[in-house]
């Protein structure tokens, strides 16, 4: 419970000082919005942005170029949302955005061509995995959950959605296989770790 708690007051200070969306929330958008603008929207909390800067924002490595695992990532492939998208469906994908965007064909979209691909009046297409969720659980949670349903006020006790059960008890598996690796760490020899012929009354 002692880091449930901790973990809750982190929350508290992460919306009130999360720089990636400025705090804000959800901008409102059109249904029959682009894709590009609906995933901003939604997972950054952005409306106001060009090519330029879209690039940017999803050049996790910062190396200039888009690389396959980034443009999945960015449609949020790598998200236990989009788990049951088979192997063959995200090969789909990957060749459909580098037809799209690679236009020299070296496997990677650069930031110039991305700004051509935009400014020629073209869009990223939809693909049917959501919005994009690439964010880390602790991004992901505070900004679908936390800033819909709790805010500054918000108390220990206030934390009984499933959504929040379920983001908490991750919290507490993960303190209680740190403190297990710590105990094993300190120990002289790990008998697990012994062969079972070679323990001592086998």
């Amino acid at each position: 419970m002692r880091s449930t708690i901790l973990v809750a007051a982190g929350l508290v200070s992460r919306t009130l000082g999360h720089g990636d969306h400025g705090g804000s929330q959800q901008p409102m958008v059109s249904e029959n919005a682009d894709w590009i603008t609906k995933h901003m929207a939604e997972e950054h909390h952005i409306s106001d942005f060009d090519a330029s800067s879209f690039f940017a924002l999803h050049d996790y490595d910062a190396d200039g170029h888009w690389e396959s695992e980034e443009m999945l990532r960015t449609y949020g492939l790598f998200d236990d949302s989009n788990k049951h998208v088979p192997q063959s469906r995200r090969t789909e994908i990957e060749h459909e955005l580098l037809g799209l965007l690679d236009t020299n064909g070296d496997g990677f979209v650069t930031r110039d061509e991305f700004v051509s691909f935009m400014a020629s009046g073209r869009t990223l297409p939809d693909v049917g995995t959501g919005p994009g969720h690439h964010g880390d659980d602790e991004y992901e949670y505070e900004i679908h959950h936390w800033e819909k349903y709790h805010g500054d006020d918000t108390e220990l006790e206030d934390l009984t959605h499933p959504e929040d059960i379920e983001h908490f008890k991750k919290h507490d598996m993960l303190d209680a296989e740190e403190e297990r690796l710590e105990k094993l760490n300190k120990m002289a020899i790990v008998e697990d770790n012994i062969p079972s012929k070679f323990r001592r009354g086998s």
